[in-house]
């Protein structure tokens, strides 16, 4: 027996919308981890005067859009204000109180100088921006130093390598129980 035509047609358009569902499930599941992946090598045509010396870090494309994990203000002699943002695999690691941070984890730490705020005499506000600082983990790439690089950039351009060696040291001296990240998740 032979399957009439309209049962074919049948037959070809449910397994079309299967295909359909099985393709949708699979680029909605796998799509944010491919542009994960995508943000934290960010675009090819950066250069290495982008980079950071010792660890190749650059700043990721978009981060100013990023969730906010926590602010931060530094007192003298630096008087800065800090906001540090995460990409998604960083929120939903601290969301989780997943430790250590999964690979792909990106931090970055915007700092701006302090300064009063001219309409509200006891306000501070953002003044000039100072740096922005970046730690991706990668696990194997970075396993000298607990998984994690560095890049420190002032107007966009790293700083020398003198000050790159400085912060692998300073995170373990400090917070290495908490896999080398000073920053907790702001409640």
């Amino acid at each position: 027996m032979s399957p009439t035509e309209p049962e074919k047609k049948k037959s070809f358009y449910a397994t079309m919308f299967v295909l359909t569902v099985v393709l949708l499930v699979v680029l909605l599941t796998c799509g944010p981890y491919l542009v994960t992946i995508a943000s934290a090598e960010g675009p090819a045509e950066r250069s290495a005067a982008d980079a950071s010396p010792i660890f190749g870090v650059t700043i990721p494309q978009g981060y100013k859009q990023w969730e906010l994990v926590a602010p931060a203000e530094e007192a003298a002699p630096l008087d800065e204000l800090r906001a540090v943002v995460g990409n998604q695999t960083a929120i939903e690691a601290y969301q989780a109180g997943k430790l250590p941070f999964p690979d792909g984890t990106i931090l970055v730490k915007r700092a701006w100088k302090r300064k009063q705020s001219p309409e509200f005499a006891s306000a501070t506000i953002p003044g000039a921006a100072t740096t922005v600082q970046v730690m991706v983990k990668d696990s194997k790439k970075y396993a000298a130093t607990g998984g994690w690089g560095f890049g420190r950039f002032i107007n966009g351009r790293p700083v020398d390598e003198a000050q790159h060696r400085t912060c692998f040291a300073c995170h373990e001296a400090r917070a290495r129980s908490h896999d080398y990240v000073f920053t907790r998740l702001a409640p």
